[in-house]
C-alpha cells in the first residue's frame, strides 16, 4: 500500500495517464526516451498493446507511431556515438562487452541492428545503437535496420493488443496499479542496470589509470 502512495509512483502514474491521452503522440514521446543511453524497460511495448486494445485508431497507427519514434530515439543514440567514436562506447560498456558487441556488429552488420531491434526485455539494444555510431556504420543502412526490427515488434504488440483487446482492457482495469507497479520496477532495474555498468566500467579505468601512472611504477 505504502509503494501506490509513494510521490515518486503518483507521479508516474501521472506520467503514464499523460502518455495514454495523448496516444499515437505520446508513443513517439516514450518512443524516444526508451531509445536512450537510460533505456524505460518494456514501457513502450506496454503502451503499445494498451494503446491498440482500446481501438481509438486503427492498431496499425499506434504500431507506427511507436516504430517512429523508437526510430528517433535511436537515432540520436547513434548520432552521439557517431560524434564521439569507440572510446565513449567504452566508457558506457565494459571493454569486453563493447569487444563482443563490435564483433556482432562486424560479422553480421544489418541483421545484428535488425534482430536486436525484434528482441524484447532484457536483450539491450542500446549497446548495437552505441556500437553502430562508435564504427560509423551507415547511416542509411543503420536507419533501415533499426525501422525494419522495430516495424515488425511493435506490429506483432499492436496486432495482440487489438485481437485480445477485451482481455487486456478487463486485465488492466482489475490490475491496473500492480501492473504499473511492475512496468516502473522493470525501467528502475533497466535503469539501474545501465548506471552500475557505467560506473563499474568507469572505476576500473581510473584503476588501471592509476595503476600504470608513472607514480605507481616508481612506488
Amino acid at each position: 500500500m505504502q509503494l501506490f502512495l509513494h510521490p515518486q509512483f503518483s507521479l508516474a502514474i501521472s506520467t503514464w495517464t499523460r502518455l495514454r491521452r495523448l496516444g499515437g503522440p505520446g508513443l513517439i514521446l516514450l518512443g524516444i526516451a526508451d531509445n536512450s543511453l537510460i533505456p524505460l524497460t518494456g514501457s513502450t511495448d506496454v503502451l503499445t498493446i494498451w494503446l491498440a486494445a482500446h481501438h481509438r485508431e486503427p492498431w496499425p497507427y499506434y504500431a507506427l507511431m511507436a516504430t517512429i519514434g523508437a526510430v528517433a530515439g535511436g537515432y540520436i543514440t547513434y548520432s552521439l556515438a557517431r560524434k564521439s567514436g569507440k572510446e565513449a562506447m567504452e566508457h558506457k560498456l565494459s571493454r569486453k562487452r563493447a569487444a563482443q558487441v563490435y564483433r556482432a556488429l562486424e560479422r553480421w552488420g544489418f541483421s545484428a541492428v535488425a534482430v536486436s531491434a525484434v528482441l524484447p526485455p532484457p536483450f539491450p539494444i542500446v549497446p548495437f545503437l552505441l556500437a553502430a555510431g562508435a564504427m560509423q556504420y551507415s547511416r542509411k543502412k543503420f536507419l533501415a535496420a533499426l525501422t525494419l526490427g522495430r516495424g515488425i515488434r511493435y506490429t506483432i504488440l499492436a496486432g495482440l493488443g487489438a485481437w485480445y483487446g477485451s482481455h487486456i482492457v478487463r486485465f488492466f482495469a482489475h490490475y491496473y496499479k500492480p501492473a504499473l507497479a511492475i512496468l516502473i520496477g522493470l525501467a528502475v532495474l533497466g535503469t539501474a542496470m545501465t548506471l552500475a555498468e557505467y560506473y563499474r566500467t568507469r572505476a576500473k579505468k581510473a584503476a588501471a589509470k592509476l595503476h600504470t601512472s608513472p607514480k605507481a611504477r616508481t612506488a
